[in-house]
């Protein structure tokens, strides 16, 4: 039962079973256009990795359905139809206008490789809804190619700003912004195609949701919409109303501020009330020297994805799951920077603090909902050089899994994205036809996840070798040194992750987690090993049968069982 005081409660629903169909039917929506975006799209990490997202909002701006894509894109893409809307009063836009914008100072953006398009949807000559998306551009200027290093300085070294603005007036696309925002990046011609695709989708989706408004009528749409809203806020509440009432704290921690030097904290306290969450990450470090800062948009889309995720997995994304949740952090800090502070490399803090978020919550919850840290990093690699066919340079990106917190009962997953990240890996087959690179071993780890009654999931190993010349690599990482993927309940750390240059050979070299700008000459290799998860439970409680599957499988050597599980391994390294 809902609490008498909680906001929503009482609130009767027009039309429940024809709520949760209408909720289905903007999920479809949502879920084809996103399909469109990555099939007509020209670059990998958005048709191979599929590193984008699609949203619809109602005319006051708020969020009526998200895809179930990449949870860090939230942020941006609410906080970009908040810029377009401070910057352009409804009754000044028009049918055919279509916006764009990715600052994180000037339009609430998360990082300036993420371009938000979003496109008003009109009903007869009233403005109605918007159709919006967010893709991650491999390139879009800057001090380095990917337009992304843990050791820039400021967000003018980070590529360029575009602050909400229009790009097509009257269904034509204005091709002169368009020239001036793809000619500051390396591939001009990659970046205009995506661009053109990105608004082609929102065409789609705003068909789409004009046909369902054709089909049940504006007043019956408007209707369902409050009701998807109110439902989720309602659900919410009831979840929030079941829990004990305190405040739980948790840290952990990055390896450095982008630049080395010391560790940088993140704290989260989280304080339970009758009918709120808040979130204070008052403790967090100070505002990072490099590229480590997070802008208060995504520190949001953190905190509304760990609410979702650990207390209704099956809870619409939508406004009414904002409203029950408050958070405060310092400005200054990490988790709250101010201008003109560096953030390209928010997706490792964003990863740590959701982390942290997970922990806090384990005062709160039952064991069976309690899970090991992750990997909590998202590494990501970067080449860039010239392409041999055409004018300009490409730029390959791709970020990195590892390994998934044990549960209670179960094994952490192998080599997996975690909490604010969930792209695809590029295929070897497109990584060797697309570019003058060659994978030299992708595989897991062995003894990388911690030890436990439950085992932490195996971490990826990534070497790809140069082919041609001219080549550029970079790399943003975390947890080499300090931050680590903690086991609970007894259950072991994941291993530390690694960054190598030419491994194997004499001239092998182990690198800054976060390097920049490295030439590599025809035959040299980088190697990238990405953290493991942490293990659940005293070692001595793992069944015999699951350690003697895990040493058949390659997942753990036999020595490393007979370390941890001693005489429960039953077993004799070789």
């Amino acid at each position: 039962m809902t609490k008498p005081n909680n906001p929503g409660a009482g609130v009767a629903l027009a039309d429940p079973i024809g709520m949760e169909v209408f909720c289905n039917r903007l999920l479809s929506i949502t879920e084809d256009m996103n399909n469109t975006l990555v099939r007509a799209s020209f670059s990998t990490n958005i048709k191979e990795r599929k590193d984008c997202s699609v949203a619809l909002f109602d005319v006051q701006g708020r969020l009526v359905a998200q895809g179930t894509q990449i949870p860090l894109h939230l942020g941006s893409l609410d906080g970009a139809m908040g810029a377009i809307l401070r910057t352009y009063p409804v009754g000044q836009i028009r049918e055919g206008d279509v916006f764009i914008c990715n600052d994180p100072y000037l339009a609430d953006g998360s990082h300036l490789p993420d371009i938000n398009v979003v496109t008003p949807v009109f009903w007869g000559d009233e403005l109605r809804f918007f159709a919006a998306n967010i893709a991650h551009h491999s390139d879009v200027g800057g001090a380095v190619p990917g337009s992304i290093a843990g050791g820039l300085k400021s967000i003018f070294e980070e590529g360029i700003r575009i602050p909400a603005c229009r790009i097509a007036k009257h269904g034509e696309a204005d091709e002169d912004m368009l020239r001036l925002i793809c000619a500051n990046t390396r591939d001009p011609e990659e970046r205009v195609l995506d661009l053109r695709v990105q608004m082609a989708t929102n065409r789609r989706g705003a068909a789409a949701v004009q046909g369902l408004i054709r089909q049940m009528g504006l007043d019956a749409v408007l209707r369902s919409v409050d009701d998807v809203i109110a439902y989720t806020r309602r659900r919410l509440l009831n979840r929030i109303a079941e829990l004990r009432q305190g405040s739980y704290t948790f840290r952990s921690d990055l390896d450095d501020d982008g630049m080395g030097g010391d560790p940088v904290p993140i704290q989260v306290t989280l304080t339970v009330g009758p009918d709120n969450l808040h979130f204070d990450f008052e403790g967090s470090g100070k505002q990072a020297r490099g590229a480590m800062n997070l802008p208060f948009n995504a520190l949001r889309a953190c905190v509304y994805y760990a609410v979702k995720a650990l207390l209704d997995p099956d809870l619409a994304p939508n406004a009414g799951l904002f409203d029950p949740i408050s958070l405060s952090a310092p400005v200054g800090t990490i988790t709250n920077p101010e201008h003109p502070a560096a953030v390209g490399a928010r997706s490792i803090t964003a990863q740590k603090v959701a982390g942290a978020i997970f922990g806090a919550f384990r005062g709160l919850l039952p064991p069976e909902k309690i899970m090991a840290s992750s990997n909590d990093c998202c590494p990501a690699i970067v080449f860039s050089g010239r392409w041999r066919g055409r004018p300009g340079h490409f730029v390959y990106l791709e970020t990195l899994g590892g390994g998934a917190g044990a549960r209670l009962d179960t094994d952490g997953m192998d080599a997996v994205h975690v909490h604010m990240t969930n792209t695809s890996n590029l295929p070897v087959e497109a990584l060797e036809n697309e570019y003058p690179l060659l994978m030299d071993e992708y595989a897991l780890i062995p003894d990388s996840g911690g030890v436990g009654r439950t085992r932490g999931g195996l971490a990826i190993a990534k070497q790809i070798r140069a082919v041609g010349p001219g080549i550029v690599f970079s790399a943003r990482s975390d947890s080499h040194t300090v931050g680590v993927a903690a086991g609970v309940d007894g259950g072991g750390d994941g291993r530390r992750a690694r960054l190598i240059r030419n491994f194997g050979t004499p001239q092998e070299e182990e690198l800054f987690s976060k390097t920049a700008n490295i030439a590599l000459a025809p035959g040299e290799s980088v190697r990238i090993e990405t953290p493991g998860g942490g293990g659940y439970g005293a070692p001595a409680a793992r069944p015999r049968a699951r350690i003697e599957r895990d040493i058949a499988d390659g997942k753990i050597s036999a020595e490393a069982a007979h370390a941890a599980y001693g005489g429960s391994a039953a077993v004799t390294p070789r």
